[in-house]
């Protein structure tokens, strides 16, 4: 029924300390060991074990940050054995999973149960727990990230206690353990809000930059998802509109499709990043020519066929969330600043929004926001580009994602999220003692 198989239960596995790497290769971490706990009992009894060896403890999902949020010299506890579908409930219009669940399994579990979760982001190969725990988004108008989707979660506590939380239950826990950056305790599963699945009337079109950036507020306001990339060194844009769509399905044409997301998309992009890499002289005439590739289309099908999108080229990313006001302002001075600099930018920065939500350290709490993400390919120097941005997206009170690359502190953070000492104080209840600390917490929440 649920489509996904649960973890077995036993004895917990133990590897000995191998270097654990993310999946863009920018952070590496030696723990002491990892484990692969496939029960709750299990992770309770992980925890309690590091704690009377005093090491700290720290879990990953499939290392999709770029921070080392997940990084530990402790135990480091996997997955990859907690998963599945706990339960369906069709009444309340819920799905429990384990917190080791890739979102691809469970988007395709619930589409053959006939449900979906109602937003998500543009891939899908992260557990959820990694996922929510670092604030993934989509975009949307209405419809928020896919913590915002959460409406109960267990985890276990700093002293090897499971604990339940809900806005009913512990609700100053919920508050912030959704988006809890792994510094609460070890999330084993997530009850997410579903829905019947729908269908996705997606259209893909160009546009000039000065006419996206123009129609902004317009183009948000019509559309239920909305979204765009800019290549740099050229005027040129290609946006995404997705909205509900009583059918028929119809979805891209096989060819078509692989030509636009596997051939143009994962393919040629791969030979022209690698080729902008290594002569970084040729990027604007590649992105000249990038900009143009990918013509007007639409199609319709069911939310995660939509929303998701394979990602093969592998790449470095700095995301800033700001208020919804300053964002086009925001994104012209980006662009200004690349124009007069000598910087050779290969990867389009991308703009999605969110309507604002009540989780303490979203990057969209209590604000209406847009984010602007810049990327560059893997082993592309990254440090002058990504300053020059963050410099832009602080002067405006941005929010950085959790999960990719920023410099900023507990001190700055805390200018820009007003219930940041809400987060905090529920940190020193649970984790007095940080044992779920590292040094990337450290710095973004104080010690």
């Amino acid at each position: 029924m649920t489509g996904i198989p649960r973890g077995a239960s036993g004895t917990t596995r133990t590897r000995p300390a191998n270097a654990w790497r993310n999946w863009a290769g920018n952070v590496t971490a030696r723990p002491a060991r990892a484990l692969f706990p496939a029960s709750v009992a299990e992770v309770t009894a992980a925890v309690r074990a590091a704690a009377g060896e005093g090491l700290r403890v720290k879990a990953v999902g499939t290392g999709h940050s770029f921070t080392a949020a997940a990084a530990t010299d402790g135990v480091l506890i996997r997955p990859d054995r907690l998963t599945g579908i706990r339960a369906i409930d069709r009444a309340a219009g819920t799905v429990t999973v384990a917190a080791g669940t890739p979102l691809k399994r469970l988007n395709v579990a619930l589409a053959a149960a006939g449900l979906s979760l109602t937003n998500m982001g543009d891939i899908m190969e992260q557990t959820v727990a990694g996922a929510t725990s670092t604030g993934t988004h989509g975009t949307g108008r209405d419809s928020a990230s896919t913590a915002a989707q959460i409406v109960a979660l267990e985890l276990v506590t700093a002293d090897g206690t499971p604990l339940r939380c809900s806005a009913e239950e512990n609700p100053d826990v919920f508050a912030a353990a959704r988006v809890g950056l792994g510094a609460l305790g070890v999330v084993t599963a997530i009850t997410f809000a579903v829905e019947p699945v729908f269908l996705l009337r997606a259209r893909e079109e160009p546009m000039t930059f000065d006419r996206v950036t123009a129609e902004f507020e317009q183009h948000v306001a019509e559309n239920e998802h909305f979204e765009f990339y800019w290549f740099p060194h050229t005027g040129n844009c290609n946006t995404k509109r997705n909205n509900r769509s009583a059918g028929p399905a119809v979805p891209p044409g096989r060819v078509a499709g692989w030509i636009d997301d596997e051939l143009l998309s994962n393919g040629v992009f791969q030979v022209a990043c690698s080729l902008g890499r290594a002569i970084p002289a040729t990027i604007p005439a590649i992105a000249a020519v990038a900009s143009r590739a990918l013509s007007a289309r639409t199609y319709t099908d069911i939310p995660y066929k939509v929303f998701t999108s394979p990602r093969r080229v592998r790449f470095v990313e700095m995301e800033y969330a700001l208020p919804e006001e300053a964002a086009v302002g925001a994104l012209r001075e980006v662009r200004a600043m690349i124009e007069r600099s000598p910087l050779k930018i290969g990867f389009p920065l991308e703009i999605r929004t969110a309507p604002a939500d009540d989780i303490t350290l979203s990057t969209a709490s209590g604000r209406r926001t847009v984010y602007i993400a810049a990327h560059l390919y893997r082993g592309t120097p990254h440090r002058a580009y990504f300053t020059a941005v963050e410099r832009v997206m602080t002067a405006h009170g941005g929010r950085p994602h959790w999960g990719k690359i920023h410099t900023r502190d507990a001190e700055y953070l805390s200018g820009v999220y007003p219930r940041f000492a809400e987060f905090t104080a529920v940190r020193d209840r649970l984790d007095p003692d940080r044992r779920f600390g590292n040094d990337y917490l450290r710095r973004v929440l104080g010690d």
